[in-house]
């Protein structure tokens, strides 16, 4: 796999409409080729104690971030292929991929059904699903073990561009 965007969401709480930030890293021909990353203002707008301690942000963090629409806006660019490169891959925006995809996409999914934006069916890859089959003797597989057995070191992780950057170099190295 060459063409995708790598995708990551961290929440303020437990609902998936919660998102409070994203990373995501384009990858044409096998290179990193654009990234993003934004703060949101998430959907109930409250952090949970226990979310704050994985990634760090608080309310205070997104009190004047956009709202998901927004920010979406500026991401979907990025997704859509040239003409060309549509006729060469027949599709027309690229695939997605996240570590574990199950959340990442059910939080896609909540925020569009939330702010009522029509859902184009992503389609979505899940490096979770196989580094379990790729390494199956790790000694588990989340996204910095993962990312450790690829190559990559993860340094800053739960920081949504920092582990799409990983989540990238890993489904380049094993999708």
């Amino acid at each position: 796999m060459k063409d995708f965007v790598a995708i990551d969401f961290e929440t303020a709480n437990f609902e998936r409409t919660s998102v409070c930030s994203v990373g995501l890293v384009v990858v044409r021909n096998g290179e990193f080729v654009d990234s993003f990353y934004s703060l949101i203002q998430p959907e109930p707008n409250y952090y949970t104690y226990h979310c704050s301690q994985v990634h760090g942000l608080t309310q205070e963090d997104t009190e004047n971030a956009p709202v998901f629409p927004y920010v979406w806006e500026q991401i979907e660019p990025l997704l859509h292929l040239s003409e060309q490169d549509a006729m060469r891959l027949g599709y027309d925006v690229l695939p997605l991929v996240a570590h574990n995809k199950m959340f990442d996409e059910s939080c896609l999914k909540a925020v569009f059904r939330c702010y009522q934006m029509d859902y184009p069916d992503y389609v979505f890859y899940d490096t979770l699903y196989v580094a379990r089959r790729t390494f199956p003797n790790l000694e588990n597989h989340q996204l910095q073990t993962v990312a450790q057995a690829c190559g990559y070191c993860l340094a800053n992780h739960h920081h949504a561009l920092a582990d799409a950057e990983a989540c990238a170099w890993i489904a380049r190295e094993i999708l």
